[in-house]
């Protein structure tokens, strides 16, 4: 009896069992479906345009019947133009270590007991969630060279005419910085804001005790407890830092990319190749180049983060 009673509970477990399985792989059917439509199928398609002079007529059989190899990477590697935006898109990122220091220095100072904390906190944070278009059309006209804020600013300030700002090839990059800098801040007080309350103040109590300084308590509690977050705000900051465009297209003058074309990102480039020229597999070109230097950053972060990424474990 008892062996019978056993063999039907197994049969009862087995069941349940294999439904749970089946409900799992539904669940995970989903994110994997998701990504093979919307992430594989997209990155092997311009690989395979990146081998084509492709203008985008006649479908996928006249992308193949302009088959030219790797012909496009020689070319890219020629171009001026190329290397022109890729600096330019590296010099914006010059933008990410200060926008962190500052954003350090605001959760800092949010995270005390003062009056006012939270507007301030959602003050910081509203750019983050503003339309990035309205808010480049907004600072547009802060940096506008007749009527902007600033140059208005400067005038009441000390008589004299403010520069360019948008129309000199070194100051459109440091306006650009700023904007940028300003845009993102918010996110990084949040996270840091959130790192700071999640180190136990027992381990400031303890360092006070033994004599501690306030730079000694942030040297060695405060910074290497917020290393996890550096380390994602760093490795999210550089993704998005590679691939800037609204900015550039919606600030510089005739969205043309700047005197000289001095503001233009490689992402920028990209556009203007993909939908202005029609020279869709030159354009694939582009963004196959772009995903591998991502992707080769990203992985460095990733290999070097044991080195400096501390927990409370």
């Amino acid at each position: 009896m008892d062996s019978g009673k056993s063999k039907k509970q197994k049969t009862r477990l087995s069941v349940m069992a294999k439904r749970e399985e089946k409900w799992g792989l539904l669940f995970v059917a989903a994110p994997a479906i998701g990504f093979l439509i919307f992430m594989l199928y997209p990155i092997i398609f311009a690989f395979l345009t990146s081998l084509t002079t492709w203008n985008g007529a006649k479908g996928f059989q006249g992308m193949m019947d302009r088959f030219c190899g790797f012909d496009n990477y020689v070319k890219l590697f020629a171009d001026k133009k190329f290397w022109q935006t890729l600096v330019t898109t590296i010099i914006y990122l010059l933008g990410i270590p200060i926008g962190m220091i500052v954003g350090l220095l605001c959760a800092m100072g949010m995270n005390r007991k003062i009056p006012g904390v939270r507007v301030l906190r959602t003050m910081y944070y509203v750019p983050v969630i503003s339309s990035l278009v309205s808010v480049s059309i907004l600072w547009a006209w802060v940096y506008n060279y007749d009527y902007g804020l600033l140059n208005t600013i400067i005038k009441t300030l000390t008589g004299l005419h403010g520069p360019n700002w948008l129309g000199d090839e070194v100051l459109i990059k440091v306006s650009m910085i700023i904007f940028m800098v300003w845009k993102g801040l918010g996110t990084s007080i949040i996270l840091y804001l959130a790192g700071l309350q999640n180190i136990p103040r027992s381990y400031y109590e303890a360092a006070m005790v033994d004599g501690a300084s306030g730079w000694q308590k942030f040297k060695s509690i405060t910074l290497p407890l917020l290393s996890p977050v550096t380390f994602y705000i760093l490795v999210t900051t550089l993704i998005g830092g590679f691939q800037v465009f609204v900015e550039v297209q919606v600030m510089t003058p005739n969205g043309n990319g700047g005197i000289g074309y001095s503001a233009a990102t490689i992402v920028f480039y990209l556009y203007q190749k993909a939908f202005e020229s029609y020279q869709l597999g030159y354009a694939s070109t582009i963004a196959v180049i772009l995903a591998i230097i991502i992707f080769v950053i990203t992985l460095i972060n990733f290999i070097g983060q044991n080195k400096w990424v501390k927990t409370m474990d």
